[in-house]
């Protein structure tokens, strides 16, 4: 209905909700520095972005992640128990490669290198986190963020990240986090901050 305010309560993504999800972060990620160089064609780009995520979410994070969204953002995370699982077996590895095209090798070098980043201790990770640049401002993001670290505070465990938009760097440090490492990706990939945010006890958040 026309007017009507979009909800930035978070609540759990299903199976159900993957079109809209893939929808929202297709639209979050257009303008984002690593989701540009693995698709670079601004014209293919929306639709390979929402089937990417699409993917990614009914394979992988909402089978073994945590998975919210808002009514306009959506955040995949991982708990430690779930890092294991929450990896792409080889029929999503398949679909992968199948939308990503002549970047498939570009993105094969990038997950491993990113890989030998992430660090030994449990933790939660945050694999990704974006809200619709139409409803920018409206805490839809913010929402998302508070759900999840609160649940990783819950549990007296880190939170861990990865950003390659410099911008986001400010908004991730007022919720706590701090950059640990920088690093680029091979091939002529651009920079990721990996982040990092201590546990807080429930009132500190």
């Amino acid at each position: 209905m026309a007017g009507m305010p979009i909800t930035s309560t978070p609540e759990t993504a299903t199976p159900d909700d993957a079109a809209a999800v893939g929808a929202t972060l297709a639209r979050a990620f257009d303008d984002d520095p690593m989701m540009r160089w693995f698709f670079p064609d601004d014209s293919s780009r929306q639709e390979a972005l929402g089937r990417y995520f699409t993917t990614i979410f009914t394979r992988q994070y909402v089978r073994h992640g945590v998975c919210e969204r808002t009514g306009a953002a959506a955040a995949f995370w991982v708990p430690p128990e779930g890092q294991a699982q929450a990896v792409p077996d080889a029929e999503t590895i398949q679909e992968l490669m199948s939308i990503l095209g002549d970047r498939a090798g570009l993105f094969r070098d990038a997950v491993e290198a990113a890989a030998h980043h992430s660090p030994a201790e449990p933790h939660w990770y945050l694999a990704v986190i974006g809200a619709d640049p139409a409803a920018q401002g409206g805490g839809h993001g913010a929402a998302l963020l508070r759900s999840g670290l609160a649940k990783a505070d819950a549990a007296g465990l880190p939170v861990c990240l990865e950003s390659s938009k410099p911008s986001n760097l400010p908004i991730y440090e007022h919720f706590g986090f701090t950059v640990r490492e920088e690093f680029r990706l091979p091939g002529g990939g651009p920079t990721l901050w990996a982040m990092r945010r201590e546990p807080r006890s429930p009132a500190g958040l």
